[in-house]
């Protein structure tokens, strides 16, 4: 009896281990895609910065104050960027509830 339970327990316990090498196995294989947006986040004293990046391309810069509505920077025509008020990348950004 007490060696069916220990029989038991060695075959249940390598299952398991087993089912975990094959699961971190599978989360090697994910590829991202270089066209989605990769962003940064930056800190600052008092904005945080968000980097959206397509292919190693900054495109635009969101911008959220601790005090005041967030606002977008874009490039503009010639060197610098200019302000919007709305995104012009295509990210998912739902709101779901806002004070």
């Amino acid at each position: 009896m007490k060696k069916c339970f220990i029989t038991m327990f060695l075959r249940t316990f390598l299952s398991m281990l087993l089912s975990l090498v094959v699961t971190f196995a599978a989360a090697e294989e994910i590829v991202v895609d270089p066209n989605e947006p990769q962003i940064t986040i930056r800190q600052g004293k008092e904005k945080t910065f968000y980097e959206y990046r397509v292919n190693g391309i900054l495109k635009e810069i969101k911008v959220v104050p601790k005090i005041g509505p967030e606002y977008y920077l874009v490039p503009g025509d010639g060197d610098g960027w200019i302000r919007e008020d709305r995104s012009q990348v295509l990210v998912p950004s739902w709101v779901i509830f806002r004070w």
